[in-house]
């Protein structure tokens, strides 16, 4: 038998990271919950992120959760730039989202592991006189 603390990990990876639902457990509430939790955080990606959204237009909500089904949540702005770097990568970022990326890359250092951190001073200076 597996303990509660087991169970509720296999739940919370079934609801946020796409796992197969544990056993005991009905898919159809499972998926229906899933659902409103991707719809939530892509509430939230969006007002951490307004260009990206905004770049999808009313398709935002779809295309964030096709994106993020199978991705744990890392938060809001982690989570936004990831998916800002890989649209970037792949040549698919509009233009304005670029900028709300770009900014974000001049303020904070984000290694796409840890958590983003303020730039020191001195940098954030040099790559302003350069720009």
């Amino acid at each position: 038998m597996t303990s509660l603390a087991d169970r509720q990990a296999e739940l919370v990876a079934a609801l946020t990271s796409g796992a197969p639902v544990p056993a005991g457990f009905d898919p159809r509430l499972v998926e229906i919950a899933r659902i409103a939790l991707l719809r939530k955080r892509g509430g939230e990606v969006a007002r951490q992120w307004p260009a990206l959204a905004g770049s999808f237009g009313p398709t935002w909500l779809r295309e964030w959760a096709a994106w993020a089904a199978t991705r744990p949540t890392r938060g809001s702005l982690r989570d936004g730039w990831d998916l800002a770097r890989e649209l970037r990568d792949h040549g698919t970022l509009g233009e304005a989202a670029g900028r709300e990326l770009a900014a974000r890359e001049k303020l904070l250092s984000y290694d796409g592991t840890s958590a983003p951190r303020p730039r020191r001073a001195r940098q954030l200076l040099d790559r302003w006189r350069r720009s």
